[in-house]
């Protein structure tokens, strides 16, 4: 009887350090995700900041000028991606104590909590930054809005590739919201 206690034991420590193996690997993703979805939105809010372009109208005096920051939507696109690739920033000592502490669930539970919030500010400012750019791309017949692509084409280049790394930051957001839940569910 006594034997079979040890057993018990030993398989209950064999099972432990294996979840702490599992969390440990579950929160190394979690820090290369938190890594990867900073320099995609970080570069999203650079590459649409920087975006402007001109073309001449009639002379080489009179120009046309597309810029970013003609259109709010633009501007708040700008500002959620600064504010979520600042945050991913911030968490990264969080994500390391996670590494080093596999069983850290308070800090774990109050990220979950700020990922699901950026994932909402990250997600509002693409959306929002999407329909700008389908209008920029397509136009509106019924409501006179041409579409501006076929001139501006540099400026409606960077404008879609920055609207592609603010998605891929929405992705790698729920991938690491999905594996705080699997680490805490591991519990």
């Amino acid at each position: 009887m006594k034997g079979g206690g040890v057993e018990v034991g030993v398989a209950a420590a064999k099972d432990s350090t294996q979840r702490n193996g599992v969390n440990r690997g579950v929160s190394i993703l979690d820090f290369i995700l938190r890594l990867l979805g900073f320099i995609a939105t970080l570069g999203s809010a650079i590459a649409m900041a920087t975006t402007n372009e001109s073309l001449p109208f009639f002379t080489q005096f009179i120009r046309f000028r597309a810029e970013y920051d003609d259109l709010p939507t633009f501007t708040f696109f700008v500002i959620a991606n600064a504010i979520v690739s600042g945050y991913l920033i911030l968490s990264l000592p969080f994500s390391i104590i996670h590494i080093v502490r596999s069983k850290a669930q308070k800090t774990r539970i109050l990220l979950i909590f700020f990922d699901t919030a950026m994932l909402g500010l990250l997600t509002a400012g693409a959306s929002a930054a999407a329909a700008i750019v389908y209008l920029a791309h397509k136009g509106n017949r019924k409501a006179n809005w041409f579409a501006i692509c076929q001139q501006f084409n540099s400026f409606c280049e960077r404008i879609s590739g920055s609207l592609i790394g603010s998605f891929v930051g929405v992705v790698l957001f729920i991938l690491i919201i999905l594996s705080s839940g699997v680490a805490l569910s591991r519990r």
